[in-house]
Formats: C-alpha cells, structure tokens, sequence
C-alpha cells in the first residue's frame, strides 16, 4: 500500500459532527442524569441530598456551563481569526469536555460510597484540569491561535463550572464549605495542577513537531488544522504549506487526438503526473479539472507517476493543458492504425495499438495487486517501445485495475520492471495500413453513485475504436485503483456486447480519498450497478462510431512545482515517526502529569480538610 494513502487513512478520525441542538440537547440531558447518579450512588455527599434538586444542580454546573463556554470558545477563536471551529463543533467540544467531568465525578461517587469519604470538590477540580488540557490541545491543534491563546479560552469551560458550583454552594446552606482557607486552598492546587498538566501537553507538541519542521520546513499543526479545514470545507489552503517543500520538476505528457468531420471528436491524455495527494488538493482532481479543459470528449489516463509528482496546487493542471494544446497544433494526422494486441510476460500484461507514427500501451499487472509505476519505470517505457517499435510517440498508461492492500509501487530494480521491459521487446508492429478507423464515445456521470462506492466526479468515459472490423472497448473509471478481481468480472459481463476487446482502467484520482478508507478503489461495493453503467456506456458508444483520422504527440511539461523526487516519501516518514514517537512519549508524559496532578489535588485537599 502506497505511503501517502496510509496517511491518507487518517482521515477516518475527521468524522461528521452532530448539529447543535442535537450537542445542546445532549448536554442537557446528561447534565440532568449526572446530578441524579451522582445522589444516588453518593446521597451523603451530594449537593442537595434529593434526586430532583440534584439533577437541577447537575444541570446548573455543568450543562449551564457548558452551553455558555461552546458558544464563548467559538466565538473567542472568531475574534482571534482562527479556523475551524464553527459552532456546531465547539458545543460538541463542550458536550465531550463535561462527558469527561460527569465520568470522573461518577466514579468519585462510588468511591466516596464505597470508603465513606467526600470526594466531590476533589473529582470535580480533577476533572477540571483534564478538561482544561483537553480543551488546550484540541484548540492550539486545530485553529492555528497560537499555545498561549488557546490556554486561556481553554479556561472557559472549567472556571463556569467552578464559578456556577461557588454560586450555589453560596446560595445554599452548605455555603460554610467555602470558607476562605479552603478557596485559597483549591485556587492554588488549581493553578498548580493546571500548569503541570499543559506543561506536559507543550513538552509533548514542541517534542512531536520538532522532525516536521527541521526535515521538511512546515510546522505539524499548521499541517494538522488546515488538512482538517481541507476535510471540513474543502479549503485549498493546505496548498500553501505544501509550497514551502514543493520543487519544480520537467515531466511529460503524451496524447492520441481523434479528429471527424467536425474537428476533434475525442482525445486520450496519459500526463506523466500524479493526480494526488488527496480530496480536492494539488492535483488530486485532476483527471476532472484537466478534461473540463478541452471543448471535446477528454479521457485523462494515469501516466506512469507515484505521489512525488502530485501538483503542489490546482494551478499547477494548467501547465499540463498548455503543454497538450501546444501539441495539438503541430500534431499530423491519418488513417493509419493497427488492431489491438496483447502481450504478457510473467506478471507484466500489456495491451497494445498502434495509431498513425505513435503507439499506445496499456499496462497492468492483473490479476495480481499493483500500485504506481514510477516515473523513470514509464520513461524506460516509452524510450524502449518507441526504439523496438520505431515510432515517434509512445503513450504509456498504467491502466491501475488491480488493488490489494499489500500492493507497492513499482520501482527501478523491482523484478516487474524487467517483466515489463522484456514484454515490450516482443511487441510486433503491425505493418498493414488499414485505410478505416471509427471512434465512437460515452460520458456518464453515473449520477447514482459518488465518492463511497469510489467514483469521482468524472464518472465512467468509454471509448470504443474500430480498425479492420474489430472493435476495442477503452473503459476508464474516475476512481483510485480497482478492487482486485473486478477488473475480470467486467470483463466477462461484456462478452456478450459487439465488441472483441476491452481494457478497463482508473485515473487514481484521489478525491475519492477523503472517507474512513485510506484507498477506496471502485468495486468495493455496488459491483452489479457498476457494471450495468459499463455496459450501458459501451453500447452508447457504438452508436457514436464515426470514421476518424488519429494522431499522436508527446510534451514535456516544464518546471511544474510538485512534492518533488523523495519529498513526498520524506513527508510520509516524518509523520510515520511522528506517530510511532508519539505512542511512547504521549502515553509517558501525560500519564505522569495525570499521576502527579491525582496526588496532588486529591492528597493536598484530605489533608486540608483533615
């Protein structure tokens, strides 16, 4: 499985809130039902001493509370131009702080039951300070305030606890146990324990962050928040941080340019570029993005490329429509073309066909699981194909149609490399010039399908190319992979349909990549209704078969910013080192400042209050 996807993956974690009356109405009730445990497990050493009076109480201290604080932290971070945080997600980080509180009160119920003690100031200020930490290090995580800034609207939601449980306390006849000694008392342990606490949260933030920045020059919250704003609002503004490690590359895009009576009718791309990382950033949209470029039907095609030549921005696709444009102008056409072939060796299986003075292989390594083929792997491609072929273009295409979990890039020195080389020396050029060739063209959206069955915005494109009576049906999914073994289930649906051959492929767009699955390639689910939009779309493009003349052309795209050669697999190691550090450090840190902030309040308190 490709590095990048693994952490794309992450994105199971940024899941759809609930609305705001849904957190309220939660805080609410379980304020309420707080209050009413709480006298009955602890009837000694609750408030009120009755269930009702307890459950209202309950609901003053920490549903009161907690509505005010997700109303005042949302706007506290407004005014000090944060982002993320709309309302809806800070009442429903209130409804989780006071879950948190109500817990550890429930718990110093029992155990205040169980061993005659009162442990209810006691679990409540503990229960403050975890809150507070919790709150500082989702706010100084997610909406770029800055630490100190988020410590201080961190306090929001504990000091209203505190000061409406002091109101009460006050208002009712236990208000002897605030005498002066004692508020001096819990103050200070407060204080203190608070800043044990977020001094553990800055040691193990400042001890994360430190690779991120020193290897690659980008700060890991800013990384963090506006990777979340990506998967919230869909914000581009990621882009920029990805800038200060993007580096200009010189790459290549090849193309075949069918042209009717009335122009071009259809044009096949395979760019050299990555269409990643994920969701709408960089280049990730780019099969769509690029197609809507041109004024006739467009299949973008998955060139030979791994996540070292994602776009750094969505800018960076007009680079690649100018290249193709310029092309376009020079490009000659015929009636030339040959029948579609195939050829295998080993694990390597390519399909090949030849148009004009150019030639286009499709590659794949089904039924075995693939990913990537690296850019250098694709330029000994096409200079291979185009040496043993004697043609001016050759369009590599890595058709990506056969996804495990397992599966890796291919790279130079990988046995399927040779395969692939060794497959290409055995193509034989067709030398009969066939004087009639017929493209006919579907687009469907395949409306009734999206993003969780793997189809991106493109949908499915089909073309179906005639030569010499035999019809070639090229199938391309606007998705990322395919689930292994689909590709052939396919492939034997359409048997039946009047065509003779038919490749299936994916453009690996990564828009598809924002969900709980870090890869979700088409085929996962929905296999039956997927293949019916298949065959739907191939006999529509049979009817669209006109005669054409073709052509072929290769570009090099100049000084397009990417991820770079190695950036993009240092980011990804970074953040996994990231991670595995943090699986020790986070756990030792703050388990130690829980330990330390326990003794602390609770020790310090029985002693004053013995």
């Amino acid at each position: 499985m490709s590095s990048m996807s693994s952490v794309a993956g992450l994105s199971k974690y940024i899941k759809t809130l609930p609305g705001i009356k849904k957190s309220i109405t939660g805080i609410c009730i379980l304020s309420f039902l707080t209050g009413v445990i709480y006298c009955l497990i602890s009837p000694k050493y609750s408030l009120t001493h009755n269930i009702i009076l307890e459950g209202i109480a309950g609901f003053m201290v920490l549903g009161v509370s907690s509505i005010l604080s997700g109303s005042l932290n949302q706007y506290g971070v407004k005014v000090l131009h944060g982002i993320n945080l709309k309302i809806k997600h800070s009442m429903f980080l209130s409804l989780l702080s006071m879950l948190f509180i109500a817990f550890i009160l429930i718990i110093g119920g029992v155990i205040s039951a169980l061993f005659d003690i009162d442990l209810f100031i006691n679990s409540l200020l503990f229960g403050c300070v975890l809150v507070y930490g919790f709150n500082t290090l989702v706010l100084w995580s997610t909406t770029q305030i800055g630490f100190v800034k988020s410590t201080i609207i961190g306090l929001i939601q504990p000091v209203l606890i505190l000061a409406l449980l002091v109101l009460i306390l006050f208002l009712s006849s236990d208000a002897s146990l605030f005498s002066t000694p004692i508020i001096i008392n819990v103050i200070i342990k407060t204080v203190i324990a608070c800043l044990i606490f977020i001094l553990a949260i800055y040691s193990f933030i400042s001890i994360a962050a430190s690779p991120l920045k020193k290897n690659l020059g980008i700060g890991m919250l800013d990384l963090l928040s506006l990777f979340i704003m990506h998967m919230n609002e869909g914000s581009n503004l990621l882009e920029s941080t990805f800038e200060n490690m993007g580096e200009a590359i010189d790459t290549v895009v090849t193309f075949i340019s069918f042209k009717g009576k009335d122009g071009i009718k259809s044009l096949f791309i395979s760019p050299s570029v990555h269409p990643g990382p994920l969701g709408n950033i960089g280049g990730s949209n780019m099969p769509t993005i690029l197609a809507s470029k041109f004024d006739h039907f467009t299949m973008v095609a998955h060139g030979p490329s791994t996540h070292d030549f994602n776009p750094i921005a969505v800018s960076e696709i007009d680079k690649i429509e100018n290249s193709v444009k310029e092309g376009l102008e020079k490009i000659e056409y015929s009636k030339y073309a040959s029948k579609f072939k195939r050829y295998s060796r080993n694990a390597a299986n390519i399909g090949v066909q030849f148009f004009n003075k150019g030639m286009v292989i499709l590659s794949t390594f089904a039924p075995n699981g693939s990913d990537d083929i690296e850019f250098g792997v694709g330029l000994t491609m096409m200079t291979q194909s185009i040496s043993n072929c004697k043609v001016k273009d050759s369009v590599i295409v890595d058709c990506h149609n056969s996804f495990t979990p397992e599966s890796g890039e291919v790279l130079p020195g990988n046995p399927e490399v040779f395969d692939l080389i060794d497959v290409i020396n055995e193509i034989e050029k067709d030398e009969t010039k066939y004087s009639s060739i017929k493209v006919g063209c579907c687009e469907d959206r395949m409306e009734t399908l999206d993003k969780h069955e793997g189809i991106g915005e493109s949908g499915l494109k089909t073309m179906v190319i005639e030569v010499d009576n035999q019809r070639t049906a090229y199938v391309l999914f606007d998705s990322n992979n395919m689930e292994i073994g689909f590709r052939q289930e396919i492939m034997d649906a359409v048997k039946d349909l009047d065509i003779d051959e038919i490749e299936v492929m994916t453009t690996d767009t990564h828009t598809v990549n924002t969900l709980s699955r870090g890869y979700n390639p088409v085929g996962i689910e929905k296999r039956p209704e997927i293949i019916e939009y298949v065959i739907k779309s191939i006999k529509e493009a049979i009817n669209d078969l006109e005669e054409v003349e073709v052509g072929t052309g290769t570009k090099k795209i100049k000084n397009l910013n990417t991820f770079g050669p190695k950036n993009s697999t240092e980011l990804i190691s970074t953040i996994s080192s990231i991670v595995a550090v943090s699986k020790i450090i986070a756990p030792v840190l703050l388990i130690t400042a829980l330990f330390i902030v326990f003794i602390w309040i609770f020790y310090g308190n029985l002693q004053i209050i013995g």
